[in-house]
């Protein structure tokens, strides 16, 4: 695991922080909180209407799709031009501080 070799740290003790994080952040959105992590993204919880779906191998039968509470990710800026660059155009382009 590349964060343990970085760190020094044992292996099993980042799992075990690592999980505990996750199961942190999952359990704020359980409670319908957003989780906002700086300049990585936004998870945030939404809720879809119940809505009418269909078998595309059978399109006369609808079915009743019930209304669900969903986990959406809106990247932060810095992640979305981390992403978006093509690392054959070299460096990617230097993000703004402020």
């Amino acid at each position: 695991m590349r964060i343990a070799a970085e760190t020094g740290l044992v292996q099993q003790d980042v799992y075990a922080v690592l999980q505990k994080t996750l199961d942190h952040i999952t359990d704020s959105m359980v409670e319908g909180r957003n989780v906002e992590f700086r300049d990585f993204g936004v998870f945030e919880v939404r809720s879809r209407k119940a809505r009418k779906g269909y078998n595309p191998s059978q399109p006369g039968n609808y079915i009743d799709i019930p209304a669900r509470r969903v986990v959406k990710f809106k990247p932060g800026k810095k992640m979305r031009e981390r992403v978006h660059h093509d690392p054959a155009e070299g460096d990617p382009p230097a993000v703004d501080e402020s």
